[in-house]
């Protein structure tokens, strides 16, 4: 321990002394004070500036802590985010770091909405959100600042989903009150279009590729596919017997992946609506299935030891080769999409499995889910890499910012390195470097 000098000594004794005549302790001062001969004749003055040292200094040191602490945890997230940077943040500050992912902390918390998020959608081209909640608006965001924009009120009960197109130019919305509805969104967001037909809750809603149709997927146990022109339903599809929790397209548009709370997911023949692949292995109702990006597909084929045959490469250029599900088992699965196997389960979750995103390099998955976590698992080895607590209890729905594709050049650099995620605690948060 360290020495005090005499000095010292005397002046720790004072505030002491101080310390127990004010807060009444007078045994103990008298006690004290005939044990120190040098204080025996010691009178604690209020007016004095040592008077109440020992309190301010003891406060003072429990401040400091507190600021060491938040410190230390600010440069933990610091070097975080540095070792996430890689040596594409040295090459240069405008280069963006292609394998970026999330780090513990959001950037920007988006409040406003009365109930829990539901779905998240980033707008194609400018730095703006579509948010769907249960409180029956949607709300549009600048995630770059956190404003809210606007407010979206037509429907009556819980929104469920809400997609924009791919031109950024029509949003669509579905909800619990059996509606899709359609909002131009250069003309103020103007609800134009109202979609009739489905007989129970609507569960999500996406463009077909061309964006001249659209496809939603319902309790009713049906797909119905409408003309966004005419507002007409041209098809009604039933691939499962129970709930539908989300319907996709393929991306030339023939084949549709749906997931259900019969266990399975399945691909089906747009055209013909015949079934052509059916995924069964799941414990318990799948809430999300999509199919695995073209930039994904490596990684993949590595995790599952699959050689890309020339035979392969042109199934994977459909993107269809392969799917993943979430599933309220709690585990996410991978499936061979040609023939309905099972090739890998990515387990860690300790809820039900709501959501599912790609990173845009190729290399990771982001799941969300109801143990209040998103995660962030790499495809080549099948393990998560890392557990980030986003929402309190549940996380609902997570999305990757949008990544312009321009023809016929590597626009890979343009990569936007944004994730949003939307929970039952009534939050947006925004996750960005």
């Amino acid at each position: 321990m360290a020495q005090l000098s005499s000095r010292q000594q005397l002046d720790l004794h004072k505030s002491m002394l101080d310390y127990l005549y004010n807060a009444g302790f007078t045994k103990t001062f008298n006690e004290f004070r005939s044990e120190v001969p040098e204080l025996a004749d010691f009178v604690p003055d209020p007016t004095s500036p040592a008077s109440g040292l020992l309190v301010k200094k003891w406060t003072s040191i429990i401040r400091m802590q507190r600021k060491v602490m938040d410190l230390e945890a600010r440069l933990a997230q610091a070097h975080e985010e540095l070792a996430n940077a890689g040596p594409a943040a040295s090459d240069s500050a405008k280069r963006v770091n292609k394998e970026w992912i999330p780090s513990s902390t959001p950037k920007n918390t988006l409040v406003g909405h009365r109930d829990k998020i539901n779905s998240i959608s980033f707008h194609p081209l400018y730095s703006v959100l579509a948010s769907a909640s249960v409180d029956a608006t949607v709300k549009i965001w600048d995630w770059d600042t956190g404003e809210c924009e606007r407010t979206l009120k037509s429907h009556t009960k819980a929104v469920s989903d809400c997609q924009y197109d791919s031109t950024g130019k029509v949003l669509a919305t579905c909800s619990d009150d059996l509606f899709i509805k359609l909002w131009n969104v250069p003309d103020d967001y103007k609800n134009y279009a109202t979609l009739r037909g489905h007989e129970h809750s609507i569960s999500s809603v996406n463009f077909m590729p061309g964006d001249a149709q659209l496809i939603s997927a319902s309790r009713d146990n049906t797909v119905r596919v409408w003309d966004v022109q005419t507002s007409h339903c041209i098809k009604v599809l039933k691939p499962h017997t129970e709930w539908i929790r989300s319907a996709l397209p393929s991306a030339d548009g023939r084949l549709m992946l749906t997931c259900s709370d019969d266990h399975t997911a399945r691909i089906t023949d747009m055209e013909s609506g015949a079934m052509k692949i059916e995924m069964r292995g799941h414990d318990n109702r799948i809430e999300c299935a999509v199919f695995i990006p073209q930039a994904s597909i490596p990684a993949v084929r590595e995790l599952v030891a699959l050689p890309a045959t020339v035979q392969s490469a042109k199934v994977d250029s459909l993107g269809i080769s392969f799917v993943i599900t979430g599933s309220r088992d709690k585990t996410i699965k991978l499936w061979d999409a040609l023939r309905g196997q099972c090739l890998w389960t990515f387990v860690g979750h300790d809820g039900w499995v709501q959501a599912l995103t790609f990173h845009p390099c190729g290399k990771f998955l982001l799941s969300a889910a109801d143990d209040h976590t998103m995660r962030v698992w790499d495809l080549k080895t099948g393990r998560c890499l890392k557990k980030i607590e986003a929402h309190n209890p549940f996380v609902q729905c997570v999305a990757w910012g949008p990544t312009p594709v321009t023809e016929g050049s590597d626009d890979s650099d343009r990569i936007v390195n944004v994730v949003a995620t939307g929970g039952t605690d009534k939050l947006i948060k925004i996750w960005r470097p």
